[in-house]
């Protein structure tokens, strides 16, 4: 913690003094452009990936960048009411689903029940994808570890982006061309980023 402590002031007197008139407007409101919705893990830096400042993207992240689909919850829907706030009351013109290499979360979809006994609320958060799994066991049954790993970080960007688009509104500004969606995968070892192309159903390097 002494670590964060000492970054604590370093950013005040360094960053903030830097950017000051910027966060100076910030402090009256915010209007990011860009919805990212993420995984949790540490290794994965949206403001660092895509080189934003503060008040561009407004970031939900979970546990393998988990898209649920639509409903009206009584529960306390955190990753829904963050999709919400961001397109209806900020108005982003722009939502970017981020997945990444050597996802834990994605990985876990292939663990037995026993292997996930110790973690029973991050073992109920993944049924969500468990169809991600289902398609990567029929599809690719005799794929070595390595490459299920990334077919199914790819097929599960690929899935919560569908999962996106069954919010009635979302769905309505993305087909009136209001509102864009992405896909990307982050490759945590080399920092390539690849953008989905929904028209060849592949992913893309971005920059190439």
């Amino acid at each position: 913690m002494e670590q964060l402590f000492k970054g604590a002031v370093r950013f005040r007197q360094r960053s903030f003094e830097k950017h000051k008139e910027l966060f100076k407007k910030l402090g009256q409101g915010q209007k990011p452009h860009t919805l990212f919705i993420g995984c949790s893990d540490s290794r994965v830096v949206p403001e660092l990936i895509t080189k934003a400042m503060p008040g561009e993207l407004f970031v939900v992240r979970n546990i393998a960048n988990i898209v649920p689909k639509y409903r009206i919850s009584k529960e306390y829907a955190a990753t829904t009411a963050a999709i919400e706030f961001a397109v209806l009351s900020l108005g982003v013109e722009n939502i970017v689903i981020c997945g990444h290499s050597n996802c834990g979360g994605c990985s876990a979809l292939f663990k037995s029940k026993e292997e996930m006994a110790n973690i029973p609320n991050v073992e109920h958060w993944l049924d969500q994808a468990q169809y991600v799994r289902e398609q990567v066991e029929a599809n690719f049954p005799d794929v070595q570890p390595e490459e299920r790993e990334w077919i199914t970080e790819q097929l599960n960007i690929v899935e919560q982006m569908k999962n996106i688009l069954t919010y009635p509104l979302i769905a309505e500004k993305y087909q009136k061309g209001e509102l864009k969606l992405y896909g990307w995968y982050y490759v945590i070892g080399t920092g390539e980023v690849y953008n989905y192309n929904m028209e060849t159903e592949e992913f893309e390097l971005i920059g190439a």
